[in-house]
């Protein structure tokens, strides 16, 4: 979780632990896959979030986030869907390949 999600007294109340994070960089937006302890710490569940970096007209960044979390009850069955869901664009909509942007170093925000 990101502290600033949270108001202060809130967030010290919190007692799960990151555990294990694992970043994934793609074009303008960074997947964030991390695992983290229930507030026993007896188990684990799955947090995914988006971070969309924006500009501010007065030049300075904020970012969009939006989370899920995923508990092992659901691993199963989101991973099949999301498989599933894959495999067709990339079979169906792409005849097997999905075919790669070219990225720049220029942001759309820069221009």
């Amino acid at each position: 979780m990101y502290k600033e999600d949270y108001d202060s007294a809130r967030f010290e109340s919190r007692d799960g632990e990151d555990v294990f994070s694992k970043p994934v960089r793609a074009g303008k937006r960074t997947y964030f896959f991390d695992v983290k302890t229930t507030k026993g710490q007896n188990d684990y569940y799955l947090t995914i979030t988006e971070s969309k970096r924006r500009v501010n007209p007065d030049g300075t960044f904020t970012y969009d986030k939006h989370k899920i979390f995923l508990y092992k009850e659901d691993f199963e069955k989101f991973s099949e869907g999301f498989n599933e869901v894959v495999d067709y664009i990339k079979n169906t909509c792409f005849n097997g390949e999905i075919p790669q942007r070219e990225h720049t170093d220029v942001e759309f925000e820069d221009l």
